[in-house]
């Protein structure tokens, strides 16, 4: 199997199934000497565990994370760094029923056809089970940003007719005030009354057997210019590839979107200005990107998630054998993948934005 690696200079490669014994990630090519904090990693990993609250998957796993390599007196060596995850609290016999059925709106019927096998046990490679080794990785790179003074923050911003806007085309961030907000609800939004909203909605859905989608939407800042490159390196294609290989996303747009085709150039343009000797501009509808590198404005971006496929609904659907079945979802699910999202799309950003960074020290001397 192929395509299980991210970045060129900052490499993260995952590995493990969702019902195999461990999951994890090697990160290669970071630089020696960075210290290196497992709380911080693991602090990460507790926002995207399953069982947080309410609103997410009973399953119980604890994701303490274990690094066995590439690490000495807590500073990375430049060795490869190995994170390891165990697996704990797996029923695999809850998706015994599934083995020779394809279930709507998954990767069933695709992987099979692909490699004519499948591991139908909580979906194996292709399950979001995965996500954990990502954000383990992404925690190192998000430690690696942070000597470069570049942060990264996400929040729930939609969940189905739901939402909250943030003004980031027109006024600076407020990543301190939305984090305070968000971190404290359990559907992680930046508006604690359009949270309450959100919060309802996902019990209505969990009661009824149903789910929803949702977006949620990323800040990078401060962001230093000059990352990025012109053509296939793109700073916003590379940020898309990495949110599109997220689990259950099905939409990606950056600064001003789509929003952004229906307006004026003499509206959208952001205009240049000296802020006391430093270059900025007046507006943000760029989203900190022009020509695919960063220009020092803020970035920002947002990806759509679709609704969990398993529903605890009867659904109509063929075999193996293209025979008609009926099934219904059982085990332990998220009626909304958005809260545990957030810290999955801080740390695929956290590892392009590492790559790009490291890349950018070689583009002159």
């Amino acid at each position: 199997m192929a395509s299980n690696s991210i970045g060129q200079v900052f490499r993260v490669t995952t590995f493990g199934e969702s019902h195999g014994p461990v999951i994890g990630a090697v990160v290669d090519g970071c630089p020696a000497g960075l210290p290196l904090s497992v709380e911080a990693i693991q602090q990460d990993l507790n926002r995207r565990r399953p069982g947080q609250s309410a609103l997410t998957s009973p399953r119980n796993e604890a994701d303490r994370v274990q690094i066995v390599s590439g690490i000495f007196e807590g500073r990375t060596t430049g060795a490869p760094i190995a994170l390891l995850l165990a697996n704990e609290d797996i029923r695999s016999a809850d998706y015994n029923h599934l083995q020779n059925t394809y279930r709507p709106s998954h990767a069933d019927y695709t992987y099979e056809t692909k490699y004519g096998l499948r591991d139908h046990r909580g979906g194996g490679r292709s399950s979001a089970r995965a996500t954990a080794a990502l954000v383990a990785a992404g925690g190192v790179a998000k430690q690696l940003l942070a000597t470069a003074d570049i942060r990264i923050a996400a929040f729930v911003t939609q969940v189905g007719s739901e939402s909250v806007s943030l003004p980031l085309a027109t006024d600076p961030p407020q990543l301190d005030a939305w984090l305070a907000v968000s971190e404290a609800n359990a559907i992680r939004c930046p508006d604690a009354e359009a949270a309450d909203r959100m919060i309802a909605l996902v019990e209505e859905a969990r009661s009824a057997g149903d789910t929803l989608g949702g977006i949620i939407t990323a800040v990078i800042d401060p962001c230093p210019p000059a990352l990025g490159e012109p053509l296939f390196g793109k700073l916003q294609a590379d940020l898309a590839h990495a949110m599109l290989c997220i689990n259950a996303v099905h939409g990606f747009d950056y600064g001003s979107g789509f929003a952004g085709a229906s307006r004026y150039g003499s509206e959208h343009n952001d205009v240049f200005f000296n802020d006391q000797g430093t270059i900025r501009t007046r507006t943000n509808y760029s989203g900190g990107i022009q020509g695919g590198i960063t220009n020092g404005m803020p970035v920002y971006f947002r990806v759509a998630f679709k609704p969990v496929a398993t529903l605890m609904q009867v659904q109509t659907s063929v075999d193996r054998e293209g025979e008609p079945v009926t099934l219904e979802g059982r085990g332990r699910h998220d009626p909304c993948v958005l809260p545990r999202a957030v810290p999955i799309v801080e740390a695929a950003a956290a590892i392009v934005l590492a790559d790009h960074l490291l890349r950018s020290r070689m583009a002159r001397i």
